[in-house]
């Protein structure tokens, strides 16, 4: 999975097409990733003790990693995530680039 967490994606299908958020916590087991503000749903609490009023509460949901991509910083268009090695201190060092515009991800 190449999306992780702190990453803004942009939304490519369903019924938040064409919004963007940040990733707030990814899944790679189930393929599944948590945008903040974006696939809202309602979740009815029952009262216990810590919440004695119990309540409807709007959280976000995981939805499916394909559904999302990537958002190009420069270009503000939706993109693919690459590796590439870069050298670094006289070392190799493993990067994540947009194959867009070519902007490295990692610092």
């Amino acid at each position: 999975m190449r999306i992780k967490k702190g990453d803004v994606v942009i939304v490519l299908s369903g019924k938040d097409k064409g919004r963007t958020g940040e990733v707030l916590a990814v899944s790679p087991k189930l393929g599944r990733v948590i945008v903040k503000g974006i696939n809202i749903m309602t979740k009815h609490n029952r009262p216990t003790n810590a919440n004695p009023d119990g309540g409807i509460e709007k959280v976000e949901a995981p939805m499916s990693v394909s559904k999302v991509a990537y958002l190009d910083p420069k270009e503000k268009k939706a993109t693919k995530i690459g590796y590439k090695f870069v050298e670094k201190d006289g070392k190799s060092v493993k990067v994540r680039y947009c194959k867009l515009s070519g902007t490295v991800l990692d610092k």
